[in-house]
């Protein structure tokens, strides 16, 4: 079984199943240019497209050519490996409309999670120019598949900037122990801060409206990056788009049973068992209406349940039957199966009893798909149904679009994940070096970037069907940002009928380039 903790995109999900191509040194800021239209909403947009990489070193190095600098190196008798500092390429495809003063324009940058995913997955679904096609909740036919215009992309409003973490897509990571460097909260975040500094440096977009939109673990680098990019750059961003939120790894389903006395991941993923139960029609009452029925669902999770959960081994057995009768007219498990598992019932779990009656698996990042449970006995589900169902479209189709269209990468693996799965959950919050923990926690971060740039505005995107990120889940951790009660006014809700990649459903994409236009258009100050 894949070990889930770490992983929350798609990508993630096939890297024990792909082959790897052997390391090459990373590529010294080339690029390829080329030419396209895309037709949004009945106008064509004309636009260039550039493809290539720039390079940057980790968090003791300056990222200027002559490389040595920052912090713990002396620069009159510098050690060996701080000769030949660790470097990463970072690769990313840019697309910018034609004829649009740059200080006029906003830019966007966008990024997939993982952590260690390459970004294929927004680049081929959200925003770019063209996407993959996946209506419905089955697993697609196999190849050949089509790339369609996309008339959801954003360059109705923005420039957009789909970027590749260390290690992964094109990007490459070379140096002695370059890997602790880059692979771990810090490294990463500071390797994509050093980028989008030279980014915006190098394509003259200083003085554009900024953003920053990042999924699943990308949502936990973006709290991370937009303030290293306003404290250590001066760089204050307009905006940050969060799509499928996890900001604090304690409050992760997946496992919740290896970290005991931490209930809060059970009752922010109640709302989400409701809404699948309801999609699946397995509760055992009819409810009309999914918002009223989740609304209640949120309730009895923050008061009830909470408080049946809070007493521990002091709830009586009455109470605790009374709550396991509940938690049965919300998601349809038994009332005795809910008994067995001390009314704490994890994702693994729910995925795989849900619709067990007839031998099949809910989906994780979706819990619309279901396929086949591989073992009808197994506790825990173990796979997700939907990565299989969308993955080989997105991945045969960016491959024919980055060599054919994109002109670049043709004798080069594209890599749907970094190869070294370990990655270091330590953080030190900026401004609290004293203040580490294995399990990261970037709400202060968050938090330190809206109180010292108070005019920065949020934008949290969620699916109701996402078991790897629950949309209740977010709404809770940004209720709890250390932020003043005025600053609340800067954050911003939706939510979606669709699951962890919101955007797979062309409906829910249509409503998420819409909300996401117009909070751009309310918060460029161009307007």
């Amino acid at each position: 079984m894949i070990h889930k903790t770490l992983i929350f995109s798609a990508a993630t999900l096939l890297s024990t199943s792909l082959a790897v191509a052997a390391t090459s040194p990373p590529k010294i800021s080339d690029e390829s240019v080329t030419s396209g239209n895309v037709v949004i909403d009945g106008t064509t947009i004309s636009y260039h497209a550039v493809a290539g990489t720039l390079l940057v070193h980790g968090n003791k190095y300056d990222d200027s050519n002559q490389i040595l600098l920052k912090r713990g190196i002396n620069i009159d008798n510098p050690k060996e490996e701080d000769k030949n500092p660790p470097v990463t390429s970072m690769f990313f495809t840019a697309y910018f409309k034609d004829g649009a003063p740059s200080n006029k324009r906003p830019i966007t940058f966008l990024y997939n999670g993982g952590p260690g995913s390459a970004s294929i997955w927004l680049h081929m679904g959200t925003f770019g120019p063209i996407r993959v096609n996946t209506p419905g909740d089955q697993h697609l036919p196999a190849a050949p598949y089509a790339l369609q215009n996309n008339q959801q992309s954003l360059l109705d409003v923005s420039d957009i900037v789909f970027i590749d973490a260390p290690g992964t897509g094109f990007s490459r990571i070379a140096g002695k122990n370059a890997a602790k460097e880059f692979l771990g909260v810090d490294g990463d975040a500071t390797a994509f801060t050093h980028f989008i500094a030279q980014f915006l440096a190098k394509y003259n977009r200083y003085n554009s409206p900024k953003y920053l939109m990042g999924e699943s673990y990308g949502t936990l680098r973006s709290a991370l990056v937009v303030n290293l990019l306003a404290q250590d750059e001066s760089i204050d961003f307009n905006g940050v788009i969060l799509l499928s939120q996890i900001l604090n790894y304690t409050n992760n389903n997946d496992t919740p049973q290896l970290n005991p006395g931490i209930d809060d991941p059970y009752i922010l993923s109640l709302p989400t068992y409701a809404a699948t139960a309801w999609y699946h029609h397995t509760l055992p009452h009819e409810h009309t209406d999914l918002k009223a029925f989740l609304k209640e669902v949120e309730n009895f999770s923050t008061h009830d349940y909470a408080l049946a959960l809070l007493q521990g081994a002091d709830l009586s057995e009455t109470k605790k039957q009374g709550i396991a009768n509940k938690i049965h007219e919300y998601t349809g498990l038994s009332a005795d199966y809910i008994l067995k598992s001390n009314i704490r019932v994890n994702s693994g779990q729910f995925e795989q009893q849900l619709q067990s009656k007839t031998g099949l698996t809910t989906g994780r990042l979706d819990t619309r798909y279901s396929s086949p449970a591989l073992d009808p006995l197994s506790k825990e589900a173990e796979y997700d149904p939907q990565s299989n169902s969308i993955s080989s479209a997105y991945v045969s189709l960016f491959n024919e679009y980055v060599r054919n269209t994109l002109k670049y990468g043709n004798n080069d693996t594209y890599r749907l994940s970094n190869p070294d799965t370990s990655w270091d959950f330590n953080h030190t919050q900026y401004g609290l070096s004293s203040q580490s923990a294995s399990l990261a926690n970037v709400m202060n971060d968050l938090a330190m970037a809206m109180k010292t740039n108070p005019n920065l505005h949020v934008f949290l995107n969620s699916g109701y069907y996402d078991l790897a990120t629950p949309y209740y889940e977010g709404v809770y951790e940004m209720k709890h940002l250390p932020i003043p009660d005025s600053l609340q006014k800067n954050i911003q809700y939706a939510q979606y009928t669709s699951g962890h990649m919101v955007y797979v459903d062309p409906n829910a994409l249509q409503q998420l380039h819409d909300n996401v236009a117009t909070f751009i258009r309310q918060t460029d100050n161009l307007h």
